[in-house]
């Protein structure tokens, strides 16, 4: 039996709730930024696949509880799972192991492209790393006047993995994602609303919500199957190319994240001081 809304249960990163044909996903933790950490990984593909099933969904509101979208990846509650997979003198074995990781974490974000119901997500506050990953996944993005973004790995010594590297080609074209990605730089909501990353600005965080709930409600009186039926026909634009780009990426981070650099990143983190790059 294919699983529904009702079905999910336990849930800790996300809170989801159903209010006629519109479903509104909220990311948990925000006395943590909405950090994404093994619980969020876990459950984010489950709520994804349980909302495409429920037939009573016709339109998503995916947004942040507390002041911000998401910090992205949470290090700290994930680095202690991955370390022995990167370790300096890991070979075959622990590196097979960390490229299945990451394409774990790869189909979890998948999971909210292939949703066939149209996801409109609603950023307030910081959205960085993996939270633009998140977004880069949905259909259509807001924002409120005080939202930032950071396509942020390259500060941490990692190649983005989880798909904004992929997806955002062709939501604010190649400079504008080349300079992100290659700088790791903030960008306020009037620059994201410039490039493209969003459609629309709004003062605060009350009318971003509304505005997003609207725009999915109009989304949701269409005829259900049509509207599912053009969100699949656009994504054969991208979904081969974006595919093959998380293939090759999850396969070159399995061989190659593991550095000095890596390791000069987390310590610097956790100590809350600017990283010493070597390249090495």
């Amino acid at each position: 039996m294919t699983a529904t809304a009702d079905s999910l249960s336990d849930l800790v990163a996300l809170k989801v709730e159903i209010d006629g044909h519109v479903a509104e996903v909220t990311l948990l933790g925000p006395s943590k930024g909405n950090a994404m950490g093994p619980d969020f990984w876990r459950e984010l593909p489950l709520v994804f696949r349980a909302l495409d099933a429920d037939p009573r969904v016709r339109a998503i509101v995916l947004t942040g509880s507390g002041a911000h979208f998401s910090y992205g990846l949470d290090l700290p509650a994930m680095m202690p799972g991955w370390a022995p997979m990167l370790q300096g003198d890991a070979l075959a074995g622990p590196r097979t192991a960390f490229l299945d990781e990451v394409r774990q974490l790869q189909d979890a974000v998948s999971s909210i492209a292939e949703c066939r119901k149209p996801v409109v997500a609603a950023v307030s506050g910081w959205c960085i790393g993996g939270g633009v990953d998140v977004i880069a996944a949905a259909d259509v993005r807001l924002a409120s006047a005080d939202a930032k973004f950071s396509v942020r790995e390259v500060k941490v010594a990692i190649v983005a993995d989880l798909g904004s590297l992929q997806r955002l080609a062709s939501i604010i074209g190649e400079g504008h994602l080349r300079e992100l990605a290659l700088t790791g730089k903030d960008i306020d909501a009037a620059r994201a609303e410039k490039i493209g990353l969003v459609n629309d600005v709004h003062p605060d965080q009350d009318t971003l919500l509304a505005e997003a709930r609207k725009l999915a409600g109009e989304i949701a009186v269409n005829p259900p199957l049509v509207v599912q039926g053009v969100k699949d026909v656009l994504s054969t634009n991208t979904e081969r190319q974006v595919a093959d780009g998380l293939r090759y990426v999850s396969a070159w981070n399995a061989a190659f994240l593991p550095s000095k650099d890596l390791a000069e990143a987390v310590q610097a983190f956790l100590a809350r001081r600017p990283p010493e790059f070597t390249g090495e």
